[in-house]
């Protein structure tokens, strides 16, 4: 079967809610992906920051190898030894207390609201206090709860109403943080790193400002690192870089490494909220997928990738503004680690098929973002490559600009 034949056996077979790009993959190794004809790709995208050990790490092979030996699902109503031993680890490197283990990001999210509003039910902190304060420019998912805290019209729109007790508040506002916080909100919900909504960084001032307004009004701080988290920044999680801690934080992507695992974190404090009964999942936290999370966080700490996802990314980051300085149009560099973005003053779609033509993998997001989610284990050489032929890439859309500017110039001189 040829790029062609599947993409005519999708459009019969398929709903087509997404905008593929023209890569049939095949497989993967390391940091490269080979299409069905041959062709290999540098990966700077890792399955929009799922795949962080890359593709075929030999260890996690391994240990799926011996677990699907065993059992691939157990149900939640029997214990296997792969939640504790995960939970325990997860705990370990945020300070937080319990863990929930679901399917994925968006589900945690969902989690987290439900958490939100029965905590303040159950503790009666008083009536009416069900309201959710979330940012402008957000994402943290589909469905409706989720999609309730995502700020774009784009993915709002065709689905209200959606659930009721949301509020937008400016990013990294203070004073309207501040105007908008009151005793009816009962969780504020921050992605400390925006991804989706093109690499926005929430300031310690912001962040700061939201712990203390949580504290105050007895609601809960939600972090969503399900994008930035496990390792992304050069750190566990990206709020370590404060000297703050949220209530609940929610992830996903990379904790599974492409298997469907995502969980939610929370404090002593709030995790009575869900008793027996209260909240669950069929597939969440079997044993596979907790195996191989607990695996990736094991691989995590042993080859001390936090030290080279902080010393890769400064590189990558360095010569990313290196292109801004020569370029005009691209308007800004931004985020930490492995979690980048280049903003252009056009739309970036065409620069990533060009890209793509070249054998390199990336996204666009936020219409005008470059996005660089690469594998944790990305090399210095495969970054150098890499900015080589954007560059090159860049210095053709200078061209193709300078051009159009020059023949729009010489037609405006003739009248």
């Amino acid at each position: 079967m040829n790029l062609e034949q599947i993409r005519d056996a999708e459009s019969k077979y398929l709903i087509s809610n997404y905008k593929k790009y023209p890569l049939f993959v095949d497989k993967g190794r390391k940091c490269v992906v080979y299409d069905y004809a041959g062709k290999r790709y540098i990966d700077l995208l890792a399955g929009i920051a799922v795949n962080a050990l890359g593709y075929n790490h030999q260890r996690i092979n391994n240990t799926i190898r011996k677990q699907i030996k065993k059992s691939v699902h157990v149900c939640n109503l029997f214990y296997h030894p792969y939640q504790a031993l995960l939970a325990k680890k997860l705990i370990e490197i945020s300070g937080l207390e319990k863990a929930f283990f679901c399917n994925s990001g968006t589900e945690a999210i969902e989690a987290a609201f439900k958490l939100a509003r029965g905590f303040a039910y159950k503790n009666h902190l008083g009536e009416g206090k069900h309201e959710f304060l979330t940012l402008d420019n957000a994402f943290h998912g589909r469905t409706y709860g989720a999609l309730s805290a995502t700020a774009s019209d784009k993915y709002r729109k065709p689905y209200e109403p959606l659930v009721p007790g949301f509020r937008f508040v400016k990013f990294n506002d203070v004073e309207d943080l501040k105007t908008q916080f009151n005793e009816k909100v009962c969780a504020l919900i921050v992605e400390p790193i925006q991804g989706e909504g093109g690499i926005h960084a929430c300031s310690h001032k912001f962040l700061n400002t939201a712990r203390q307004l949580c504290d105050r009004y007895q609601a809960l701080l939600i972090f969503d690192e399900i994008q930035c988290g496990i390792g992304r920044t050069g750190r566990y999680f990206y709020f370590q870089k404060f000297d703050l801690k949220p209530d609940v934080l929610t992830l996903a992507k990379p904790i599974g490494l492409g298997l469907p695992l995502g969980a939610l974190l929370t404090t002593d404090r709030i995790a009575p909220t869900f008793g027996p009964g209260d909240h669950g999942t069929t597939f969440g936290g079997g044993p596979l997928a907790c195996r191989v999370g607990f695996e990736f966080l094991k691989i995590l700490q042993e080859d001390q990738l936090l030290e080279h996802i902080a010393t890769t990314g400064e590189f990558f980051k360095e010569k990313l503004l290196d292109l801004k300085a020569k370029y005009p149009f691209v308007t800004d560099v931004r985020g930490e680690g492995l979690i980048l973005g280049m903003e252009l003053s056009f739309p970036g779609r065409e620069i990533v098929n060009r890209c793509l033509d070249a054998g390199f993998i990336i996204n666009c997001t936020a219409d005008r973002v470059l996005r660089f989610l690469p594998p944790y284990i990305i090399t210095k050489k495969e970054i150098s490559k890499f900015i080589k032929v954007l560059d090159k890439i860049l210095s053709e859309v200078k061209l193709a600009t300078t051009e159009l500017t020059s023949a729009s110039q010489s037609v405006g001189g003739s009248h």
